[in-house]
């Protein structure tokens, strides 16, 4: 099991400090949430690169369908590229709520599904030295190629949101690196989810992501609630503090105390 922790928000600054300190403290993954406004995810990212040497740095998530994925794919291989091969993409369709600006963005559900497999195609192509892509939602040309834009890693790893049990959605994780699953909310139907994949030519090294909330001051508790997750396959454990307000100085100081205390391994 890796263990993850998704900074909730704040300061570009506070951001930093948060994920050097994760380094410190022991934790292999640091992911930052990716909104429609605010700080901006991948300079964050790139700024914790070049300040850490081992954590793993990604989004949780970058909603694809509202990105252009050559963007995308120049911002993610530029973080693999100040982190010497660190960088995780998380990706999904992206979520509709209150908070959502006004942008024209496509909102409906379907259609944003096909530009999401079609963007995933896009960003390993141009991550493999390809300089063209056509399809019914991008069409992407250019001369030559720069092959100074090509990642560290030979597979950057791409983790998508896929809901449990729907084929449609889960054909996708084939494709990919790894699942944040959606509605396996026990590790029973991790256990099915993780079955269906391999049956289905998964690796068995597919990343399957769990999260939630554990008490840093309790190391024999944080272990008990973190086991039976391992125990069902899977890969990560992302340590959460989603509840609002993200970036009050309650929180700033909630999530720094629990990072210090470091991931929930087993106790010694």
């Amino acid at each position: 099991m890796n263990y993850g922790v998704i900074l909730p928000g704040g300061t570009a600054p506070e951001q930093l400090q948060q994920a050097v300190l994760a380094e410190q403290s022991g934790w292999d993954g640091v992911f930052v949430w990716e909104s429609a406004s605010g700080v901006d995810a991948w300079s964050l990212l790139a700024a914790i690169a070049a300040a850490t040497t081992r954590i793993r740095l990604g989004t949780m998530l970058t909603p694809l369908p509202w990105r252009r994925p050559w963007k995308v794919a120049s911002q993610v291989a530029t973080v693999d590229q100040l982190s010497a091969g660190r960088a995780v993409l998380g990706i999904g369709v992206g979520a509709l709520d209150a908070g959502l600006p006004q942008t024209g963005e496509v909102t409906d559900l379907r259609e944003r599904a096909a530009m999401m497999d079609e963007g995933i195609d896009l960003i390993r192509t141009l991550w493999a030295g390809g300089t063209s892509h056509h399809g019914p939602h991008y069409d992407y040309q250019v001369e030559g190629g720069d092959q100074a834009g090509r990642p560290v890693q030979q597979r950057i790893p791409i983790w998508v949101v896929a809901v449990w049990p729907r084929p449609k959605s889960l054909r996708r994780v084939l494709k990919c690196d790894g699942v944040i699953p959606n509605n396996a909310d026990t590790p029973d139907e991790i256990r099915k989810l993780r079955a269906w994949l391999i049956e289905r030519g998964a690796p068995e090294t597919v990343d399957i992501l769990a999260e939630g909330e554990t008490p840093g001051h309790d190391p024999a508790a944080a272990w008990a609630q973190v086991s039976p997750w391992v125990e069902a396959g899977c890969t990560w454990w992302m340590e959460t503090r989603w509840q609002m307000p993200h970036d009050s100085a309650a929180r700033m100081h909630e999530i720094r105390e629990r990072i210090a205390a470091g991931p929930p391994r087993v106790p010694a």
